[in-house]
């Protein structure tokens, strides 16, 4: 029986990992992608937000060639992480099922898939479990007519297939505002449908675009590069044009080739649920977070556990050290428990 299972690979799972193995716990984490997966789904050659002693699993360990690492960058470092510490992780292996007998024992269901597609299953006792499952499963929609058509996309990875396209970025975020310069700049003729809220936004608490984003969006649309449209709703999504609503009423019939629809994305909370965690809304606009203790991250159900951007604690800074914290209480419960 694993003293803990750890479930996602990112940088919370291998931060609980790396502390899991310092403390002598018997450990696995299982992650269905690949390491690092959600930085894995950002834009390829997107310069990260954070300066490396926020991102690294090690202090002066990331050595970017400029002031902030790229995602290449970034997956390279947590990749040779896992190598160099030898850490025990499963990728490729969803976790399909979770039982709670009693208490103290946990039985994990998961699958997997061979290289040349042939179905595995296998089971884990354990008696303690960490989600570390990230927000970006389920990209938010918008729930319209047409969107569901093969040129819609919920994520976006490159401007190169788009170059004299007609594209439509919709969404108030840093994603939305990435995708929306990197297309103009790489030559797609490219619209932006933001809420006026979002484009006024100033508030990086309140989730406004870093300024190193603004600076040269603002520069795209004064050269005449990209438009920029504030929006009610999106009414309709067809194989040449998107109708929308501006936010003064009118309606708008725009050319279009593709669509970027980037407002968001949830975590995936059925196992949680399932095994009777509750959940509350969360200080993200429109989010939904386990609930926990603040201090030790346990859930209302006993030997739970829950860690990174699924969480209230979203940063990938506090997703690597609330696990440095979170694991050696868990030691120290598991130790409590055996010397009854």
């Amino acid at each position: 029986m694993k003293d803990l299972l750890i479930i996602g690979a990112g940088p919370a799972g291998l931060s609980a990992a790396d502390v899991a193995a310092r403390e002598g716990l018997d450990y696995l984490v299982i992650e269905k992608g690949t390491i690092a997966n959600t930085i894995r789904q950002y834009p390829v050659g997107r310069t990260m937000f954070s300066t490396p002693n926020e991102l690294e699993m090690r202090e002066g360990a990331l050595h970017p060639v400029r002031e902030k690492p790229t995602r290449e960058e970034l997956l390279s470092h947590y990749i040779h992480f896992v190598l160099d510490h030898d850490l025990h992780i499963n990728t490729g292996e969803e976790v399909t099922d979770i039982e709670l007998p009693e208490p103290d024992l946990f039985i994990v269901h998961t699958k997997s898939v061979t290289f040349i597609g042939q179905e595995a299953h296998a089971t884990y006792r354990a008696r303690r479990i960490l989600f570390a499952i990230g927000a970006m499963e389920h990209p938010r929609r918008l729930n319209i007519p047409g969107e569901d058509l093969p040129k819609v996309y919920h994520r976006f990875v490159e401007p190169y297939p788009y170059v004299r396209r007609e594209a439509l970025v919709v969404g108030g975020g840093n994603s939305a505002a990435e995708a929306a310069l990197f297309l103009s700049e790489e030559g797609a003729r490219t619209t932006m449908a933001i809420w006026r809220s979002d484009w006024e936004n100033r508030d990086p608490k309140a989730g406004a675009m870093k300024h190193w984003v603004r600076t040269p969006l603002e520069r795209e649309i004064d050269e005449g590069r990209l438009r920029v449209i504030l929006y009610q709703q999106i009414d309709e999504i067809r194989e040449r044009e998107v109708i929308l609503t501006t936010e003064t009423g009118e309606q708008l019939t725009i050319p279009n080739d593709v669509v970027f629809v980037l407002v968001g994305s949830d975590a995936d909370l059925t196992l949680l649920r399932k095994l009777g965690v509750k959940t509350e809304p969360g200080r993200a606009l429109f989010s939904e977070v386990p609930t926990y203790d603040p201090e030790t991250f346990e859930t209302n159900v006993p030997g739970i556990y829950v860690a990174g951007h699924f969480t209230n604690a979203r940063h990938i800074k506090a997703a690597i050290e609330v696990p440095r914290k979170v694991v050696p209480l868990i030691a120290q419960s598991l130790r409590v428990s055996v010397a009854r």
